[in-house]
This record gives C-alpha cells, sequence and structure tokens, in this order.
C-alpha cells in the first residue's frame, strides 16, 4: 500500500477515534495490551529477523536500543494498560466564561486529529506513540526506521487486533510500508492528512523535519545532557549520581553527555570520577567510560583529550566530555551555548546556587542532585510518553496525553444576537 493511501485510510479512521468515548478508548486499550502480550511470539520471532540483519551496521548500544525480550513486550503492555487509570484529556473544559449577555463560552480539549510519528530503531515506540494517540482520541501514521521495520509491524499488527476488538477501524493505527526517506518526505509535506508530526531520533532526522515539513511539527530534540558538579557538592552522591545518568542506559536521549566540574574541587573531584567510571567498571567486568577531557581537566586526571565537536555531540554510548568551570555563571554560561534544552541539572549542596541554576538554565527538565535519567513520561506520572519535546511552543518536556490534544471554544447561548 502507497503511503498516499495509508494517509487516506488514516484521515477516515479519524472520525470514530476523535468521536469515542473513554470507555471505548479504554477498551481498546486493554485489548491492544492482551493482544501484545499474546502475539509475543511473533513479535520476538519479527525482531530475530531485524536483529540480525542489524548487526555489524551498528552500535552495540544501538542494537541493545532494537532489541526485543519477554520481559521488554511486557513492559511495553504494562505501559499501555497504566493508561487506563489516567484522565482523559478529551472534553476537559480547560477555562470557562460566562459574558454578561447569559452567554457561555468554554474552552474546550479535543484531539489533534491524525498524528504521524518519524522514528528510528526503537520498536517499543511503536506500541507507546499509538497507546498514546488512542487515548488521547488521535489516529496515528507510525514510520519506522528500516531497522526495526519487522518488529514494528509485528507489533502494528497485534494493536490492531485490539482496535477492532473494541469496534474501532484497525487503520486508527497504520504503519508506512515503504523505509526508504522518500515516504518520510511524504509525511513532512502531507498538508490536509496530517495534523501534527513527531519526528523521534537523531539530530539528522529532526532537522531534516524542522526543515522540511509542511505540516506542524514538534522537535522531540537530541539530548546533549549536562551535569553541573558544584564546589559545595557531596561528592560520594555526585559520583553515584553520574555513573547513573551515564552508565544505567548510554543510548537514551537523558544519558548524561557532559560533565563541568568547578575549578575548586577539580583537583580532587576528577580522580575519583575516573576512578569510579572506568577503573572500578572494568574490575567489575562493566563496559568502562571514554572520558574526553578539556585541557583543565586532562591536566588532572587520565583519559582522552576532547575534540573540538565532543563538547556538541550526543555520543548515545559510553562517552562522557569533561569540562572544568570556573563558577555556577561559567557552567549556564556553558550549558546555554551547547546544550540541546533536553535535560540539564546541578549537584550541590548550596541552595542559593541552585536556585540560581534553576532560574537562568533554559531546558525542558532542569535537575538539582537527581540524574537526569527521570526524563521520561512514566517516571512523571504520565504512562508511557510521545517524545520528550525540547521546543517552547505548544509542548515542551514530556509529552503525554494533554500535549496531544488542541482545543476549540463551544459557546452556548438562548437566541443572543449581536
Amino acid at each position: 500500500m502507497t503511503t498516499r493511501e495509508i494517509l487516506e485510510q488514516a484521515k477516515n479512521a479519524k472520525l470514530a477515534i476523535n468521536a469515542a468515548d473513554t470507555e471505548t478508548k479504554n477498551l481498546a486499550l486493554s485489548a491492544m495490551a492482551d493482544h501484545l502480550y499474546s502475539d509475543r511470539k511473533l513479535i520476538l520471532a519479527a525482531n530475530a529477523e531485524d536483529m540480525e540483519k542489524a548487526r555489524g551496521t551498528i552500535s552495540e548500544v544501538m542494537l541493545d536500543r532494537l532489541l526485543l525480550t519477554e520481559e521488554r513486550i511486557a513492559g511495553m503492555a504494562e505501559g499501555i494498560r497504566a493508561l487506563l487509570s489516567l484522565h482523559d484529556p478529551v472534553g476537559q473544559v480547560l477555562a470557562s466564561i460566562t459574558r454578561p449577555n447569559g452567554m457561555v463560552i468554554e474552552k474546550t480539549a479535543i484531539p489533534l486529529g491524525v498524528i504521524a510519528i518519524i522514528y528510528e530503531s526503537r520498536p517499543n515506540v511503536t506500541s507507546d506513540a499509538a497507546a498514546l494517540c488512542i487515548k488521547s482520541g488521535n489516529a496515528c501514521v507510525l514510520r519506522s526506521g528500516k531497522e526495526a521495520w519487522k518488529s514494528a509491524r509485528a507489533i502494528v499488527d497485534a494493536l490492531q487486533k485490539g482496535l477492532q476488538e473494541a469496534g474501532l477501524p484497525a487503520e486508527t493505527i497504520s504503519l508506512v510500508e515503504d523505509t526508504a526517506r522518500a515516504s518520510a518526505v511524504e509525511l513532512m509535506k502531507a498538508v490536509g492528512y496530517i495534523d501534527l508530526l513527531i519526528p523521534r531520533g537523531g539530530a539528522g532526522l529532526i532537522q531534516s523535519c524542522v526543515d522540511q515539513a509542511k505540516v506542524p511539527c514538534i522537535q522531540t530534540g537530541t539530548g546533549i545532557c549536562h551535569l553541573y558538579v558544584d564546589k559545595d557538592a557531596d561528592e560520594t552522591k555526585a559520583l553515584q549520581i553520574i555513573e547513573n545518568a551515564k552508565t544505567s542506559r548510554p543510548s537514551v536521549c537523558n544519558a548524561e553527555e557532559v560533565c563541568l566540574v568547578h575549578k575548586d574541587i577539580a583537583r580532587t573531584f576528577l580522580p575519583q570520577l575516573k576512578k569510579r567510571l572506568v577503573d572500578d567498571r572494568i574490575a567489575s567486568g562493566n563496559t568502562p567510560v571514554e572520558l574526553r577531557l578539556c585541557p583543565k581537566a586532562a591536566a588532572l586526571t587520565e583519559g582522552t583529550p576532547a575534540g573540538e565537536k565532543d563538547f556538541d555531540t550526543e555520543f548515545l554510548d559510553y562517552i562522557l566530555a569533561v569540562k572544568v568551570v570556573e563558577d555556577v555563571q561559567d557552567a549556564a554560561g556553558h550549558i546555554a551555548l551547547h546544550s540541546s534544552g533536553h535535560s540539564d541539572g546541578i549537584l550541590t549542596e548550596n541552595p542559593s546556587t541552585a536556585a540560581y541554576f534553576e532560574k537562568v538554565v533554559d531546558s525542558a527538565a532542569v535537575y538539582v542532585n537527581v540524574s537526569t535519567r527521570f526524563t521520561d513520561g512514566g517516571e512523571f506520572g504520565l504512562g508511557c510518553e510521545m517524545g520528550i519535546s525540547t521546543q517552547k511552543l505548544h509542548a515542551r518536556g514530556p509529552m503525554g496525553l494533554a500535549e496531544l490534544c488542541t482545543y476549540k471554544y463551544i459557546i452556548r447561548g438562548d437566541g443572543q444576537i449581536r
């Protein structure tokens, strides 16, 4: 089926899901979760084909993003079920005004319509995105990367069974069959079919959408995430947070990529950092982190000299750029120049320093003494997420159900004229 034919079907299917009540949508979600798990063997077989084809062409950490296991599929199903208990934003009255003439104006949340999601080698995005669209009353068109397409196809097949069981059109969730670049461009320019385009992937994909999209587009930006270790940091706590932020899952967008260290503690802290992320991890059989050091940091500990682009790179790997800074103002200035606006944090026990950082750092999520790995819809209590928006209009940070709605004004009266 061509991409245009898929768009036509999605446009027709949106009428039913836009009008569906909460009970119908929850029935669909419950059935989608059940079929996702019951079809796990088919999904795992498809994923094994994707994995076999991808080996040798993408890195090990990216292979981990592509990999599905029975446990991960169970987690995906639970992510769908988590939406059942969340408030349905559709129909919520956001504001109400009664005019002097008795006319009542209500600002009311409604679905966007058809949402297209372009993503790369993360098959779990397939179920997360689809489930969020269904709960928020939207049809969705999914365009997976070629590395994960067979996995995505098997997942969508399972989800469509759940839709039909609840009496909704299977085409409410669609998967683009063409994985060539042309299909992505077609979605970017599908005026009249797509109400919102959300790219989830690397900097190249996101920039391509920003440059070429003729439909509304939300940037789910790359994660060049920083942690600044202040002179008043609890160094034991800081080391624990940094290791978690960098190594718990380095291939995701909320992983730390840059560590900034106050000059007053750099001489003692940096050797500890190297021991924690390199020596101790080697001794315990874990993958060590390559430290890419600015000249000042390189004079204080061992590592690789940082290159010109290392402070502007989302490594998605066991690599951490390290820089010594003068103070919190210098750290905030560096973040302003190099951060992608995703998640940035400070490690300090000084409340006034923390308050300054919170105020001046202009990122979607600003952390104080917490790992950046918490920038996630589930961790924020939103259920599964559509992505992390790094722009400021319409949506910012983890995008849950409310961010997949727009609004209209409903005006009720009794014969008023002007």
